[in-house]
């Protein structure tokens, strides 16, 4: 098949195993022969980074709101739709920049500073019993426990009522994949009503005793109620969901496609052996190179255009984070992992007033976890094929063996 059959037959609601596995060669097809692809479904498929980046730029023109697009997807009635168009991802300004600034006032620099000793101590014991078995499940057995733990200690969820976190938030993320089968709407909607459940308990429960709030931002979210910013219950409940779901399946899947990466290039792990310091530029080749978040949405809300391209207000859009990171106009070889990359403009934390509120601290879960895997298990292996979820919107592994002696 040639790069313009390919892009073409491509369909965002049609995928097949071999694009989960791989979609970059789809990518690279798309952004050759049709950059701004019209979709069957007539929405807009963008591969480009100056493309992916004007959007981004344009919130005014390209909203983030959900409503028109979610309602057909999930039903207005349900836990689904109520959930993904209250939390802070999927709303325009002035609701997204209260909620925003909420947020981030708990994530100042010196409140992530103070949370390293911590970290450093998790992933140092999850090492320990690494090295103790020989060989570990990397996602289940070390990625996907950190950002737990973390987003854990932000909320201040006791530790002994964690368990469901993890399965709460991959159902309901799960549920933004393109296309959705029954049984994902079902677990999705399941996953929102357990969810909003423990929440108004555990928030009752702050109420009655409130945490520090320059560290505990479940209680500067309720505390808000005095203090002008005042969000109703619901945007309380369904943005502390966000939190605990928007720090958790990204940064695992950072972590995971990370440690691979570097087995995989084995070149570029020994740079990073030789020379520790290059942590920090290796961890944005990884959030370049294989973008935990490949997928975003804007919806047009006037005619308007992009590049060339005439764009009718109504049309949704769709911005490829994944293909704009692999973009030869913007990256030199840019098919290739290479840790001492710079400049290293990705999108993977997006653009603009969306960017990720996070990005500070899944930064530094990131550096920690490789940074001190790599170094604990220089010769680390993988021990099988790993194994990919299949999934479009965000990139990472079921399960990876890996062999630790």
């Amino acid at each position: 098949m040639t790069p313009t059959e390919r892009a073409r037959a491509f369909d965002l609601r049609q995928l097949d195993a071999a694009f989960y596995a791989d979609p970059y060669p789809v990518y690279d097809a798309l952004r050759a022969a049709e950059p701004i692809r019209k979709m069957p479904d007539g929405s807009l498929f963008l591969t480009r980074y100056k493309d992916v980046q004007a959007v981004y730029r344009d919130p005014k023109t390209f909203s983030s709101d959900k409503t028109v697009e979610f309602g057909p997807k999930y039903g207005v009635d349900t836990p689904l739709f109520a959930h993904h168009t209250t939390s802070l991802v999927f709303n325009d300004p002035p609701r997204h920049a209260r909620v925003r600034k909420l947020i981030s006032g708990a994530l100042t620099a010196r409140a992530i500073a103070a949370m390293e000793p911590g970290l450093v101590r998790l992933v140092d014991g999850l090492l320990d019993r690494a090295a103790a078995r020989g060989e570990i499940d990397l996602i289940d057995g070390f990625a996907s426990a950190i950002p737990v733990e973390v987003i854990g200690n932000l909320l201040n969820v006791p530790h002994d009522e964690r368990a469901p976190l993890r399965e709460w938030s991959l159902a309901i993320l799960g549920a933004l994949e393109p296309a959705l089968t029954a049984q994902q709407h079902e677990t999705g909607n399941r996953a929102v009503t357990e969810f909003i459940d423990y929440l108004v308990t555990l928030v009752a429960r702050r109420r009655e005793k409130p945490g520090d709030p320059q560290h505990d931002v479940l209680t500067r979210l309720i505390q808000s109620e005095s203090d002008g910013e005042r969000l109703n219950e619901a945007e309380l409940l369904h943005n502390c969901i966000f939190i605990l779901n928007g720090g958790h399946e990204t940064t695992t899947n950072l972590i995971g496609n990370g440690i691979v990466l570097l087995a995989q290039w084995p070149e570029q792990r020994a740079r990073l052996l030789a020379q520790p310091a290059l942590i920090e530029s290796a961890i944005e080749e990884c959030l370049r190179y294989e973008s935990s978040n490949q997928l975003g949405n804007r919806i047009a809300t006037v005619d308007t255009q992009i590049a060339d391209v005439a764009v009718a207000r109504g049309t949704p859009v769709t911005l490829c984070i994944g293909a704009a990171n692999r973009d030869p106009e913007q990256f030199d070889h840019a098919d290739k992992f290479d840790i001492t990359r710079a400049p290293n403009r990705h999108l993977a934390f997006g653009f603009g007033i969306h960017q990720c509120a996070g990005l500070s601290l899944a930064r530094l879960e990131a550096r920690i976890a490789i940074g001190r895997f790599v170094a604990r298990f220089p010769a680390y292996g993988l021990a099988s094929e790993p194994s990919r979820a299949a999934r479009a919107r965000f990139r990472g592994f079921v399960t990876a063996r890996v062999r630790v002696e």
